[in-house]
């Protein structure tokens, strides 16, 4: 049974690839350039909603800090192709390391902390990260960010156009959703389980849980450094104001909106949230009022998001789905 799930499981991660891949062939006139940017901003978004679904969802560790991992990305990336002209996979390696090294440094004195302490921990850390990207003018720009941020390219392979960056972002997403399907469907994935069901109870059954905190919390990091560099080349410009508590508030309503124990939750609920603000890419219809009512109003959407979530579907839409699936084959 559980081989067959596994089949299922890499029949529908290749459906899903391929659906992917043949979008921008079907996305023309004249906003597709626009369309296909948004789509690709979705894809960045995911990935950082997928390390926060395993630190979260899985392990039952809370992060506020994820944009902080995001800028470390970005702007590791952007000073490495654009001030040191090096190749973009030398500036992609940057933000993997970097990144790593600050997940590790974060989790380590986090690790006697919970709940709300850990929140508080992790939004300091965004906090200061923040300034730091102002006050290191050398390396950031400052306030006024980094422009002239070259495109990605690989070799020969240049991704220079809408076309060619939703599919390098989607692409790195699909394999990102490869591995972490992988880790989570393993005997790391049943420990990260453990970790959210019961810490004393994970302990006692000798199951290394400051391992478990420090990787899990280090490879969220690394999937959001490695957002970070794509968003660098796909933008081409990086400024402080992108990487503010306000994006790590948004990313963790998508966490908590997907819910728990699930991938495909908090993916489905970062493309939804992604799109609330470009809702007139997906809806052409929408008047520019419509749209002006709903840009002012986002961050109140997501802050109602989460409240409605923790008060009426604690479990998210995987919850709710476990949950209409389970009923339906007790009905049966």
């Amino acid at each position: 049974m559980s081989l067959l799930r596994e089949h299922w499981r890499k029949l529908a991660l290749l459906i899903v690839g391929a659906g992917v891949a043949v979008v921008p062939l079907f996305v023309t006139g004249t906003d597709a350039r626009y369309v296909l940017k948004v789509l690709s901003f979705v894809g960045i978004n995911a990935l950082i909603v997928l390390g926060l679904a395993l630190l979260f969802g899985y392990a039952g560790q809370v992060s506020m800090g994820h944009a902080a991992f995001f800028g470390l990305g970005a702007y590791a990336s952007a000073w490495v192709t654009k001030s040191l002209g090096l190749p973009w996979l030398v500036g992609l390696a940057a933000a993997v390391l970097l990144t790593a090294a600050a997940g590790i440094l974060l989790a380590l004195p986090s690790l006697r902390l919970k709940g709300h302490y850990l929140a508080m921990a992790t939004l300091a850390f965004g906090e200061i990260m923040r300034i730091a990207f102002v006050e290191a003018k050398g390396v950031t720009g400052g306030p006024d960010g980094l422009s002239g941020i070259p495109y990605a390219s690989i070799g020969p392979l240049s991704f220079d156009t809408p076309q060619m960056n939703y599919w390098l972002v989607w692409g790195v997403l699909v394999l990102a959703i490869w591995l972490a399907a992988n880790i989570v469907n393993g005997r790391p994935g049943r420990s990260m389980r453990a970790l959210h069901g019961s810490e004393l109870g994970t302990m006692a059954s000798g199951i290394n849980i400051t391992g478990i905190k420090v990787r899990v919390f280090t490879l969220s990091a690394v999937f959001a450094g490695v957002a970070g560099a794509l968003y660098a080349s796909v933008v081409g410009f990086v400024s402080p104001s992108t990487f503010s508590l306000h994006l790590s508030v948004i990313l963790v309503a998508m966490a908590v909106l997907g819910g728990t124990r699930s991938l495909a939750g908090p993916l489905l609920a970062a493309v939804v949230l992604t799109l609330i603000p470009y809702a007139d890419a997906i809806l052409p219809g929408l008047s520019r009022e419509v749209m002006t009512v709903i840009q002012e109003w986002e961050a109140d959407v997501y802050g109602l998001v989460i409240i409605i979530v923790i008060l009426f579907m604690p479990g998210g839409i995987a919850g709710a789905l476990r949950g209409v699936f389970v009923r339906g084959g007790e009905a049966k």
